[in-house]
């Protein structure tokens, strides 16, 4: 059986540690060290580390290895940018756009956020889909960390 693959994004990284989002955050951990998941991630969210606090690098660092950094290409960087021509994200979020690209390009299963305003949400993540299938791209699911760890669980209905 496939294991889906999660791309996350730095702020599920900060989540991890984040009085708000520990919880749901350390339950998706536990459910990718129980093999339900796959990480990775991308060269941009490994770039916007630098100025972030040690235990986040360290987690960054624990948890992904070479294998799971995606590199950022000339097609990734060219969707990126046509997110930011379609008004999908202003310039000032295009590493947001960034990320977005690199998990379509990849075709990963999902892109995992803590990012509401920029990319969990319906009208956003509806814009950045019309801009992928305008240009051959399959639409993608952006979801936050509970939508993960709650739909994995089995449930007494």
């Amino acid at each position: 059986m496939r294991i889906p693959t999660l791309y996350l994004d730095n702020s599920v990284l900060g989540g991890y540690f984040d009085d708000e989002w520990k919880q749901p955050t350390q339950e998706l951990w536990r459910q990718m060290e129980n093999g339900l998941w796959r990480f990775v991630t991308s060269l941009v969210a490994a770039e916007e580390l630098i100025e972030a606090p040690e235990r986040v690098r360290e987690l960054f660092n624990s948890t992904f290895e070479a294998a799971d950094l995606l590199n950022i290409t000339e097609e990734i960087d060219h969707l990126a940018t046509t997110y930011v021509a379609q008004g999908v994200v202003t310039p000032k979020y295009e590493d947001d756009a960034r990320h977005v690209a690199a998990c379509t390009v990849n075709r990963i299963d999902f892109l995992v956020s803590w990012n509401f305003r920029h990319m969990v949400n319906m009208q956003r993540e509806t814009a950045f889909n019309g801009v992928n299938l305008l240009n051959g791209y399959r639409a993608i699911r952006i979801v936050n960390p509970l939508e993960i760890i709650y739909g994995n669980q089995d449930q007494n209905l």
